[in-house]
């Protein structure tokens, strides 16, 4: 199965990690991300300190639980490769997934960040 396959196919929560260049780090509930390509993924993103971070230090972590086995699940490592501000793109994404607007944080200003998938590990061991 691919990671495409798996991430549409697996329900779960997700926390974003990201760190400024003095090596503060955050971590923040994400949503699954989109996948554009098997390597390439996309996050909608407000202007908040995760895409602050990524500003200063392009590199992150995705964690993904699974909602039925909380030690299943897997761990993306990324990095940014662009970011774009496309509100039709944002959209279209957003209605893909059936979304709706999520409040206040759809009303600020959104940016569509890309990131290379530099490797994938389950969420518990070495993996690969």
């Amino acid at each position: 199965m691919s990671q495409k396959e798996y991430f549409d196919r697996t329900k779960g929560k997700g926390i974003l990690a990201t760190a400024d260049s003095q090596g503060n780090v955050d971590a923040a509930p994400y949503a699954k991300p989109f996948f554009i390509e098997e390597d390439t993924v996309a996050f909608i993103m407000a202007d908040r300190m995760s895409h602050r971070n990524l500003n200063s230090n392009s590199h992150a972590a995705y964690l993904f639980l699974e909602d039925k086995n909380s030690f299943k699940g897997k761990r993306l490592f990324l990095t940014k490769i662009r970011e774009e501000k496309n509100a039709e793109r944002i959209d279209e994404l957003r209605r893909s997934r059936n979304y709706a607007s999520q409040g206040r944080i759809y009303d600020e200003d959104s940016y569509l960040v890309y990131f290379s998938v530099d490797k994938v590990t389950p969420l518990i061991g070495r993996g690969e």
